[in-house]
């Protein structure tokens, strides 16, 4: 992010409001957009130099080419190591590179391999995706990645393959019901094992704790600039990555649960017609259709549930951080992604 490049000057945080939740909602979806994708070495290089000039003091004001190169810096960087994030695992990549593993896992009538291997596949990339768009603060051991990574796929495949075997002997139902009922197993599976993905991944945030920064006003912020000084951490807050983590779980669940739950119950109605009936080769692209239409909607609308940098009480946290916070008693730090 734009944050990681050299320069005391800060830049706007977005060009939308923040504070507000569908502010946010156009900031992600800025963040999250696939084009940005196909941004060459050459762009970025020139989108950096861009920020890195305005952050110097060089470009005095924000332009509308200046945003551009926010917002791809923004997709491609990592905030804390200022490093390109891998493209599959940015979050402008989420959509397409869970399309497929949901399509696989949403696939009506699984064996019992294939809700395993689904589920596998799918806390692989739910693991990847944690790990590279994590608080980079506190770094994560390898043994710990295995363990958790482990763990996260024991859960999920649990959920899956017991919810599998419990509805067909739900006799009190009927065959309908049933089958709507399993066509909702994978979003069970999902939303627990994602959720538990993201505390495991991101657990020794927890154990260590992130750095927090104390919050500025406008004036404070241009007179530390003028001088050409760092923002500087005031230490790590176990309590801050607390609500870091648990706020990344939380949108986790509220993207995944739209995506697994409103195409298989869109699919099962249109199953049900003649046309789809007389068109069984459809079934695949409609599904993919679904999945791809909700993942765009829901990307950006489960980001903005919290903000990024976010601000908290310095009361809040630890003891020690209750008499340095900054405008407002307030210190902020990054939640990651």
């Amino acid at each position: 992010m734009s944050s990681s490049l050299p320069g005391s000057r800060e830049m706007p945080a977005s060009r939308y409001d923040l504070s507000t939740y569908w502010g946010r909602v156009k900031h992600s979806a800025d963040i999250s957009d696939p084009r940005t994708l196909f941004t060459s070495n050459a762009s970025l290089e020139n989108a950096k130099n861009l920020i890195t000039r305005y952050k110097e003091g060089t470009i005095p004001t924000m332009s509308p080419e200046l945003w551009q190169a926010k917002k791809i810096v923004d997709s491609t960087l990592h905030p804390d190591t200022g490093l390109p994030v891998f493209l599959p695992f940015r979050m402008s990549s989420f959509v397409l590179s869970n399309l497929v593993v949901t399509a696989g896992m949403l696939t009506p009538n699984l064996t019992t391999f294939g809700t395993i291997g689904w589920q596998i596949a799918n806390q692989s990339l739910n693991v990847a995706i944690n790990f590279s768009n994590a608080n980079k603060s506190t770094p994560m051991a390898t043994s710990s990645i295995i363990q958790s990574y482990f763990l996260a796929v024991g859960a999920s495949c649990g959920v899956a393959v017991g919810l599998n075997s419990l509805v067909p002997r739900l006799r009190g139902l009927s065959p309908s019901t049933r089958t709507l009922l399993g066509r909702l197993v994978p979003f069970a599976a999902v939303a627990s094992a994602g959720a538990l993905n993201v505390f495991l991944m991101r657990g020794e945030e927890i154990r260590q704790g992130i750095y927090v920064y104390p919050a500025e006003s406008e004036t404070a912020r241009l007179k530390r600039e003028a001088a050409g000084l760092p923002l500087e951490p005031l230490g790590k807050s176990k309590k801050a990555a607390t609500i870091a983590v648990a706020e990344t779980a939380v949108s986790r669940v509220l993207n995944s649960s739209p995506i697994m739950v409103i195409p298989p119950l869109v699919l099962v109605q249109l199953q049900q017609t003649e046309w789809l009936q007389a068109r069984p080769r459809l079934v695949l692209p409609i599904n993919l259709g679904l999945i791809l239409t909700t993942s765009l909607f829901a990307l950006p609308l489960a980001l903005a549930a919290f903000p990024q940098r976010q601000a908290v009480r310095a009361t809040s946290l630890e003891k020690e951080f209750w008499e340095v916070g900054g405008e407002g008693g307030m210190v902020e730090f990054n939640r990651g992604i």
